[in-house]
């Protein structure tokens, strides 16, 4: 099974090849692919490797199935005695992604020393620095007058 540890948002997720997790709202439209770079960690099989902090080359990358609302949750403040009372409710965004791949990077291609134009190496000769004198500032009399 081929699993990887990803941080969207603050917070940190399982994604699992095929399968679904749910993050905080993001401002992407459903439909739209995603890579999520934040990996911190990739299981396949029996190799595990471990970012320090993140596993560089790394991605997921992902589709954005849908956007919902999660369950309310209800805020109730009370002080007996005081004739306060307050009762609040609160729905969070959270957006449904789908897992499709987790996979490396493609490199770059390294461009050729013999395909760049040469340039001629010029070594300018170093002049060592000036010092810099701290201009004096006369010194305070004394004597107040």
């Amino acid at each position: 099974m081929k699993y990887a540890i990803v941080e969207c948002g603050g917070k940190q997720y399982k994604a699992v090849e095929g399968e679904m997790i749910d993050v905080d709202r993001l401002a992407d439209e459903e439909g739209a692919k995603i890579d999520l770079e934040r990996v911190l960690m990739v299981v396949d099989g029996d190799v595990h490797t471990v970012g320090t902090p993140e596993v560089k080359g790394v991605k997921v990358k992902a589709t954005i199935a849908e956007h919902f609302k999660g369950k309310k949750i209800i805020v109730f403040k009370y002080h007996p005695k005081k004739r306060y009372r307050l009762k609040k409710g609160h729905r969070q965004q959270y957006t449904r992604l789908a897992i499709e791949k987790i996979g490396k990077v493609a490199a770059k291609k390294a461009v050729k020393a013999e395909e760049t134009p040469a340039k001629d190496k010029k070594v300018a000769a170093k002049k060592p620095a000036a010092k810099k004198t701290a201009a004096k500032k006369p010194a305070k009399s004394a004597k107040k007058e």
